[in-house]
């Protein structure tokens, strides 16, 4: 989830159109196209296997402030607390942030290439993993966690996070678990124009089903299985309907910049930042904020800062911003963190590849990319669709996508393109079964039914 990194308000909106044009104005030309990769993880205590609290001399201040001391992060401080890290922006300009139950999550910066996107994700991994090893923390790339019941987990000291656990409770079963027990890896990725933004949107919602069983990895809660190949997958269905879900109406005639505005509009507000406070307007409108008949902010007006602040707490499958966000994997090993722009990038970023993306989906109707949404949790790449599977589906998805990555030609120095980052994937899909099956089985063998194994095998 977002850290803000800045109190500055921005220029006061004037009416609709400027909602609209927020969100217009992320369009770029292919050569200015970036990959943006952010990715979540666990932090745990290696002595005894208990989640990482904030503050004490182990705990989550303590790896913020180590990774500043040691490689020139910058912190972000809410309220007297260290809650983010920024890197100078000589150096990327990426960011560390926490997820409510402490979770460590690298926003990456907006890179060129699939080469500079997984050196970026390796330099993070081995300064924490360096930072970590002093403090006996380590960190573990899981879609959910494995052992930790919620009482059991740490609320990271960030004003938003509060507003939204009060309000989680009223609009769903699940929601707790998404913020506090999840994590994901994703990647956010431009259009140059909207009916590109169009295109992608419809493309990638369609498409994201797929994804979430290539990269199951949730199959554990409180240390027994829990039924599931994506468990993480399974909570966003009971979260909040108001905010989450495949958004069918984008694939209506009429789709575009307004429509999305629309949807926005009508999703419920968590909060105003003001003056380094979260004030809590949970479940208010920011049509009447708009009006200045906000309740307790009468009067004002909201900001381009506002509004930037209220798209980030909606949570489709599929989230447009200034750029488009693929938010249906789960967290995963190092291998995988890579993987998963580079499946994305293929398919988007070169124009036969989205093409022919499109033409692989363009004939599912709603009810049946729900109907595959609904049961790839539980089924994986087994899921069954129309005459075939999902499994089949997504071998002809990476094939897209290594066909797309191979267009694109970019090269690293040894002369290599980004084909090779699809590799973790076509392991995977080798044989059809997800990561989730490769642990369920190491627990019924290897492991002999001890959860406490999987924090060295899937650690960091």
């Amino acid at each position: 989830m977002t850290t803000k990194t800045s109190d500055a308000l921005g220029p006061p909106i004037e009416g609709y159109a400027d909602l609209v044009t927020y969100l217009e104005d992320g369009c770029k030309p292919p050569e200015d196209w970036r990959i943006g990769t952010e990715h979540e993880k666990f932090g745990f205590h290696t002595d005894d296997l208990t989640p990482i609290p904030y503050d004490t001399d182990r705990g989550v201040r303590a790896m913020l402030t180590g990774l500043q001391e040691k490689f020139g992060w910058a912190p972000v401080m809410e309220g007297g607390n260290i809650i983010g890290l920024l890197q100078p922006a000589e150096e990327g300009g990426g960011t560390v942030s926490l997820e409510p139950g402490g979770q460590f999550e690298l926003s990456g910066a907006p890179l060129e290439n699939l080469h500079e996107t997984c050196d970026e994700v390796n330099t993070h991994l081995a300064q924490v993993r360096e930072v970590g090893e002093e403090l006996g923390i380590g960190f573990l790339g899981l879609g959910f966690s494995p052992k930790w019941k919620i009482d059991q987990t740490p609320m990271m000291p960030k004003g938003r996070y509060r507003i939204m656990r009060d309000y989680m409770a009223k609009k769903g079963n699940l929601g707790r678990d998404m913020m506090f027990r999840s994590c994901t890896v994703q990647v956010n990725l431009d259009f140059s124009s909207e009916a590109d933004m169009i295109k992608k949107v419809r493309t990638s919602l369609a498409l994201q089903p797929l994804v979430t069983a290539i990269f199951a990895n949730s199959p554990f809660t409180e240390g027994k299985p829990n039924g599931f190949r994506s468990f993480r997958s399974e909570i966003w269905k009971d979260t909040d309907p108001d905010r989450t879900g495949m958004l069918p109406w984008t694939f209506d005639d009429g789709f575009g910049f307004e429509a999305y505005t629309d949807y926005a509009l009508d999703v419920p507000m968590y909060f105003v930042y003001r003056d380094g406070i979260y004030h809590d307007v949970s479940g208010l409108s920011f049509r009447d904020f708009m009006d200045g008949k906000l309740r307790g902010f009468e009067g004002q007006k909201p900001t381009l800062t506002d509004w930037s602040d209220h798209i980030t707490t909606i949570f489709p499958e599929v989230r447009l911003k200034r750029f488009i966000e693929m938010r249906g994997a789960d967290g995963g090993p190092w291998r995988r963190l890579c993987a998963l722009p580079a499946v994305w990038v293929g398919l988007l970023y070169d124009q036969s590849a989205l093409d022919a993306a499109w033409d692989l989906v363009k004939t599912w109707t709603a009810e049946e990319r729900q109907t595959m949404r609904d049961a790839v949790p539980i089924t994986a790449l087994q899921t069954p669709f129309r005459d075939t599977s999902v499994y089949e589906l997504a071998k002809e998805m990476i094939e897209i996508s290594r066909s797309g990555l191979k267009a694109r030609k970019r090269l690293d120095r040894f002369g290599d393109d980004e084909v090779h980052f699809l590799n973790a994937v076509e392991t995977i899909l080798e044989d059809g079964r997800s990561p989730a099956d490769e642990l369920l089985e190491l627990y019924e063998t290897e492991w002999q039914g001890d959860i406490d194994r999987i924090f060295v095998d899937c650690a960091y």
